[in-house]
C-alpha cells in the first residue's frame, strides 16, 4: 500500500477494495490501450545493471572485478543516479567507510578465506537500523539528526559476520510511516521525498522507499529494509521488487527503531528470489535480547527451497473479493493466475476479508500503544538528545519550519496519550488483532486445504503529493499477515503503463521456505522484472 491504510481510517474498512485509478501526475492522462506510457526515458547502460550476488562473486572470482572495484561502481552510481541525474533520494547517507570494508574483503580473498555468498557484496539498510559506525540512525527524523548508534543491530551485525559491505543508509517515511496522518510516503525531514525510479513523480511507496528505489535503481547488490504493515511489501511492489517479510521473530528486532513489539521485523530487498532466500539466511538466527526469536525455527540456507517445480500440486487460495475494475491490475492478476495453474497449482476462492472484519481499528490501537513503550525504551539507552516521545514532539513543535512543512505529527500525539502495556483497551485489542488475524489465515488455510494465499500486492503507484498527502491506490494485501506475524512474499508479476506490480503470496508462521519455493517457480516462468528507465511522468 502506498502508506498504512490504518493511519487514515483506523480500521479494516481501509482493506476494502475500492476504485483504483492510475492518474497522470504531471499531465491529464489520454485514452490508451497500450501498456506502455510515453514519458521521456534515461539511457542507462550502468555496468552492474540487474547483477546478482552470484553475477558480482563470479566477478570476484574471476579477478574481473573486486570487492573495491565493485563498490566504487555503486558509489559513483549513486552519485550520478541518487544525487544527480533523476535525483532519486533514496540514499540519506554513505558510509564512508565502505573502501576499507571491501578493501578488508578483498584481503581476506586474497589469502584464502571467503565468508560465504555475501563476501564483498554491498548493502543498503534502511535508516531505522542501527549501526555501531560513523553513519547515524535516524528513522529519517531530523530530532535524532544527532544520533550515533553505540552498536550494530543485531542483523547488521550478522551482514557485517558474513562479508557484507554497508554503503549505506537509506531514506524512508519518517518514524517508519508512523507520524502523522497525511503524511507522503517515501518522505522525511532528513531525508527529504524519495521518487520512484520506474516514474519519477510516482512515489516509491513506503516505509522502506528509499531501500526499495535504490534496490530496483540498482544503487547496490540488495538492500534491507523493516515493516511494520506493508513496509517491505509494498515498496518492493511498486518497485519491481522481490521482498519478504518473515515471519515475527525469525529476524532479530535488536537495534532497530521500533513501532510493534508484536508485529515488526526486518525484511530483504532484492531484484531475485534468490538473492533475497540469501539475505534472508544470513540474518536469520536467535538473539537473546529478543524473545521472539527464541521461539523461530530459522534455515541456515533458503536456497534449498529454490525449485522451478515449487507451484506442482500446490493448492493457491485467491481472495473472493472482486479487485477494483482496472484493466492493468486484472490483467496482470489474471495472467498471474494463469501462470500459476500451468505451473500445476488449483487455484481456488476464499474469503479472507470477511473473517477479518472482527478485528475492525483493533491493529492502531495496538501500535500506538507500542510504539510508545519501544520508542521509549530505544531512547532512554540512545545517545541522542531527545529521550523519549514526549521529546521528539517537542523538538517537532520547537522546529515546525524544517521537521514538520507538508504535514503535522497527530500519531505521534495519539500515541503519547496513551497508557502503558498493562491498560485494558491495549491488550484487548491485541488479542482482538492477534487473534483473529491468525484465526481467519489458519482457518482459511486448513478449510480449503491450502498451501498459501496469493493476489495482487497492492495497488499502482500514486503520484507524490506533499500537499494533500498519500491518497488510496486501491487496497493492500498486506496487513492480513501483518497483523498475525506470519511470512509474506512479493515477487513482480509485470507493469501497466510503467508501473510495476507484485504478486503475494502468504502463509502461515515458519512457512517461509515453502514460499520462497512457489515465489520462484513463478518467478522463473514468468520473468517480470524490469529494470527502470526513469520517466519523468507517464505522458509527458
Amino acid at each position: 500500500m502506498q502508506r498504512r491504510n490504518f493511519l487514515k481510517t483506523g480500521s479494516l474498512a481501509g482493506l476494502t477494495l475500492g476504485t483504483l485509478v492510475t492518474a497522470s501526475c504531471t499531465s491529464t492522462v489520454k485514452d490508451s490501450k497500450e501498456q506502455g506510457g510515453t514519458g521521456a526515458a534515461t539511457t542507462d547502460d550502468f555496468e552492474l545493471n540487474e547483477a546478482t550476488i552470484d553475477d558480482l562473486q563470479h566477478k570476484m572470482q574471476s579477478g574481473s572485478h573486486t570487492s573495491r572495484s565493485i563498490t566504487e561502481l555503486y558509489l559513483k552510481r549513486i552519485e550520478a543516479i541518487d544525487k544527480s541525474g533523476p535525483k532519486l533520494n533514496a540514499v540519506i547517507e554513505v558510509n564512508k567507510n565502505a573502501l576499507d570494508m571491501a578493501d578488508a574483503m578483498d584481503k581476506e580473498r586474497k589469502n584464502g578465506k571467503v565468508r560465504g555468498p555475501l563476501h564483498g557484496i554491498p548493502v543498503l539498510i534502511k535508516d531505522n537500523i542501527d549501526t555501531g559506525d560513523n553513519m547515524h540512525t535516524t528513522a529519517g527524523s531530523l530530532a535524532l539528526g544527532d544520533h550515533f548508534a553505540k552498536q550494530d543491530a543485531f542483523v547488521v551485525h550478522k551482514l557485517r559476520e558474513a562479508g557484507a559491505v554497508l554503503l549505506g543508509k537509506t531514506n524512508l517515511s519518517e518514524w517508519a510511516n508512523f507520524r502523522s496522518t497525511h503524511s507522503t510516503s517515501g518522505w522525511s525531514s532528513r531525508g527529504l521525498q524519495t521518487k520512484n525510479p520506474y516514474v519519477l513523480d510516482r512515489n516509491p511507496s513506503g516505509s522502506s522507499a528509499g531501500s526499495g528505489a535504490a534496490a530496483a535503481a540498482n544503487l547496490c547488490a540488495v538492500a534491507v529494509g523493516t515493516e511494520t504493515d506493508g513496509s517491505v511489501v509494498s515498496p518492493s511492489s511498486v518497485n519491481g521488487l522481490v521482498g519478504i517479510k518473515p515471519t515475527v521473530g525469525l529476524l532479530s528486532r535488536t537495534g532497530i527503531i521500533p513501532i510493534s513489539i508484536t508485529q515488526d521485523t526486518a525484511g530483504p530487498m532484492t531484484r531475485t528470489v534468490k538473492d533475497a532466500a540469501i539475505l534472508l539466511g544470513i540474518m536469520a538466527g536467535a538473539d537473546p535480547n529478543d524473545s521472539y526469536t527464541l521461539k523461530s525455527k530459522p534455515e541456515k540456507d533458503y536456497t534449498k527451497y529454490l525449485d522451478v517445480n515449487g507451484l506442482k500440486g500446490k493448492r493457491i487460495g485467491v481472495e473472493k473479493i472482486k479487485h477494483p475494475a482496472n484493466p492493468g491490475l486484472e490483467l496482470l492478476l489474471n495472467e498471474a493466475i494463469a501462470t500459476l495453474k500451468k505451473l500445476g497449482a488449483e487455484v481456488v476462492e476464499v474469503e479472507l476479508y470477511e473473517k477479518l472484519k472482527a478485528a475492525d481499528g483493533a491493529e492502531f490501537q495496538v501500535l500506538l500503544y507500542e510504539f510508545k513503550d519501544g520508542l521509549n525504551k530505544y531512547l532512554s539507552t540512545a545517545g541522542a538528545s531527545v529521550k523519549n516521545l514526549a521529546d521528539v514532539i517537542a523538538y517537532n513543535n520547537t522546529n515546525k519550519g524544517k521537521a514538520m512543512p507538508f504535514f503535522q505529527q497527530e500519531t505521534l500525539e495519539m500515541a503519547q496519550a496513551k497508557g502503558d502495556l498493562s491498560s485494558k483497551e491495549y491488550i484487548d485489542a491485541l488479542k482482538k488483532s492477534t487473534v483473529v488475524s491468525r484465526n481467519a489465515i489458519d482457518s482459511i488455510l486448513a478449510d480449503n486445504k491450502l498451501d498459501a494465499i496469493c493476489g495482487a500486492t497492492n495497488g499502482f503507484a500514486v503520484c507524490i503529493d506533499l500537499v494533500n498527502g498519500d491518497y488510496d491506490n486501491g487496497f493492500s494485501f498486506s496487513t492480513p499477515a501483518a497483523m498475525a506475524g506470519y511470512p509474506h512474499i512479493t515477487v513482480p508479476m509485470g507493469a501497466w503503463h510503467d508501473l510495476p506490480m507484485g504478486l503475494s503470496f502468504f502463509s502461515t508462521a515458519w512457512k517461509e521456505g515453502e514460499l520462497i519455493s512457489m515465489a520462484y517457480a513463478y518467478e522463473q516462468a514468468s520473468k517480470k522484472r524490469r529494470k527502470p528507465e526513469f520517466k519523468t511522468g507517464l505522458f509527458n
